[in-house]
């Protein structure tokens, strides 16, 4: 029997297609290692990233595995003066998600979400399903359809 993440249920309730990508039977555990295993390209495989602004409001950025995302561009694109890594303590109380798990599907409460604008280069994104070693991949289009997020350039 194939394995059923949150996220994967969400998008099934939902009627969404996607793809899942499973790489839990090996010892990858950055993004890029990750799209190495998968024989994925990294541009097109995003990491999810919670940060916390100057407001004490929580944020979400999605940006590909191999960059980084720029603080002060990620501040702009959601009106802060600046915006912090949320520490990794904090992850699972505020979105449900542990670290190297963090999707922006079924996180505890809607957070404002900007994924870098790299993401319409592409068909489909890759992304967390919301547990270590479990990917899903989908249309941005059909994201649109489970979270609300902006297109921004938030990469250094």
């Amino acid at each position: 029997m194939e394995y059923k993440t949150n996220v994967m249920r969400i998008l099934d309730k939902l009627k969404i297609e996607y793809k899942n990508h499973s790489y839990a039977n090996t010892d990858a555990i950055s993004g890029l290692d990750v799209a190495n295993v998968l024989n994925q390209n990294p541009n097109q495989m995003f990491k999810t990233l919670v940060t916390t602004g100057k407001s004490n409001k929580y944020y979400v950025f999605m940006v590909p595995v191999a960059d980084e995302l720029d603080l002060k561009k990620a501040a702009k694109s959601v009106n802060e003066k600046a915006i912090e890594m949320l520490k990794t303590k904090d992850l699972l109380a505020i979105t449900g998600y542990i670290h190297g798990g963090c999707s922006p599907v079924g996180m505890k409460k809607n957070f404002i979400t900007t994924i870098d604008e790299s993401a319409a280069n592409f068909q489909t994104i890759i992304f967390s399903a919301g547990k270590i070693g479990y990917q899903v991949e989908m249309g941005v289009e059909e994201l649109k359809k489970v979270i609300r997020f902006n297109l921004v350039n938030i990469v250094e």
